[in-house]
């Protein structure tokens, strides 16, 4: 019997991002290039503003921003493409900018980000094998075959038990 997606999956509550990206919050804190603070934050859209938020939040760092990068047109993937930049002349080179994702995988969103702010520090709440060499601190690597199921994905319903009824 072939496994259904869900089977490798890794579900990921409210509560557990929260508490993950306070953790990568934690582990960021301190670091930044400017007496260990960062000057900004940039949220990967869409999966790393809610970890964006949480880290902004924990490390009181006022300035956020977004950068939008388009990959499936459709089901269909092309070559990563930034739709939305960041306010660049206010980011720079990417010097004590934190880049916020929920998620690597392959690693290829995050070359074109890196591409554009070369020096900002790379931060993921999660990381797969494929994709771990583009960050540069991350809090969970789940294997490269895992699908993480995301809280905003995600609505509540009644499951059936596995041996029928009571």
């Amino acid at each position: 019997m072939d496994r259904l997606p869900h089977e490798k999956g890794f579900h990921v509550s409210w509560d557990q991002i929260h508490r993950d990206s306070r953790a990568l919050a934690w582990r960021l804190q301190g670091h930044g290039p400017e007496d260990g603070e960062w000057r900004a934050v940039v949220a990967i859209t869409r999966g790393g503003m809610a970890p964006a938020m949480i880290i902004a939040r924990e490390l009181n760092i006022r300035l956020v921003d977004t950068i939008s990068v388009k990959s499936y047109d459709n089901q269909t993937q092309s070559a990563p493409r930034v739709i939305k930049f960041p306010d660049m002349d206010v980011m720079g080179d990417g010097t004590g900018v934190l880049i916020i994702d929920d998620l690597v995988d392959t690693g290829r969103t995050l070359e074109v980000v890196r591409a554009h702010l070369p020096k900002a520090h790379v931060a993921t709440v999660y990381a797969k094998p494929k994709g771990k060499p583009m960050v540069d601190s991350y809090i969970t690597e789940v294997s490269q075959d895992t699908w993480i199921f995301f809280p905003w994905d995600m609505a509540l319903q009644y499951v059936e038990p596995y041996r029928g009824t009571h």
